[in-house]
């Protein structure tokens, strides 16, 4: 998922699809910890997607209280 599809989700997609990351970042936590992890680059792309995900939405609250 890249920028572009991130700016273009509604405030509720967003909001929903950073618990279903983060939900997926707890379990791949789990399988690294347990050894069970075969794609380690999971992780690293899952952290950038939260980040992009929270960037946005720090973005739009700063626009919202600039523009009020």
């Amino acid at each position: 998922m890249n920028a572009a599809d991130v700016r273009a989700m509604s405030d509720d997609q967003l909001k929903e699809e950073l618990l279903k990351l983060k939900k997926e970042q707890f379990n791949l936590r789990f399988q690294r910890a347990s050894g069970q992890l075969e794609n380690t680059a999971r992780i690293r792309k899952l952290r950038r997607t939260i980040a992009r995900i929270e960037t946005a939405r720090t973005e739009r609250s700063a626009q919202e209280s600039k523009g009020s």
